[in-house]
């Protein structure tokens, strides 16, 4: 046929002409890549990014003041995103070092929180509350978080504070060892240490409540 040997003409096998156009390729981007175009989107004062890194990072935040004020964490919680919203946009860094900033406002608000408690005349303790507090729940907060999630942070809660804090920055926010010992003005190899010890020391606990 003469459609045929026309193709063959340019190097195609007669009978097999093919008229497509090219695949597209679609790459996907990755979380952090996202989250990273978010973040800078609402360092310029765009809505929809800010809501992005909000929906991202403020349960993880949330659950870390849980296990640092317990009942109080929704206040704490809500003091952090102010000053975040405030100091956005003299923020400079990546995605990581955002949540990294974050935590350390949201800790540096719990320990306030803890200080201001135990000025207290009716408190009972000092701030040394800090070193073993068990987080507390009310109706609404556990309406909204699963029995599963209350569980494991209640067992977070139990651990040493420097355990259980090196678990919720490392394993929940996502930090790695170095931004977790910025937060917590340690040296990396400590909060590795505490992290190792703290998930080894659930791992026991979890194992014991199963048997």
């Amino acid at each position: 046929m003469a459609a045929d040997a026309a193709v063959g003409s340019i190097g195609l096998p007669a009978g097999r002409a093919r008229f497509a156009a090219p695949a597209t390729r679609y790459v996907a981007v990755p979380e952090d890549h996202r989250l990273l175009a978010s973040l800078h989107a609402a360092r310029s004062g765009d809505r929809l990014g800010f809501e992005a890194i909000y929906r991202s990072l403020a349960p993880k935040l949330l659950r870390y003041a849980r296990v640092l004020v317990g009942q109080d964490a929704e206040d704490v919680a809500a003091e952090a995103w102010l000053q975040i919203v405030r100091d956005l946009r003299s923020f400079e860094g990546d995605w990581d070092a955002f949540r990294g900033w974050a935590a350390r406002i949201v800790r540096n608000r719990a320990l306030d929180q803890l200080r201001a408690v135990a000025r207290r005349p009716v408190a009972s303790a000092g701030a040394e509350l800090l070193e073993d507090v068990i987080a507390r729940d009310d109706t609404a907060s556990a309406a909204a978080e699963s029995i599963s999630t209350v569980a494991a942070l209640n067992l977070i809660a139990s651990l040493p504070q420097d355990q259980a804090e090196a678990v919720l920055l490392r394993a929940v926010i996502g930090l790695d060892a170095k931004a977790a010992a910025e937060v917590l003005g340690k040296r990396a190899g400590a909060v590795r240490v505490a992290a190792h010890r703290g998930l080894k020391t659930l791992a026991q606990r979890l194992e014991q409540r199963s048997v």
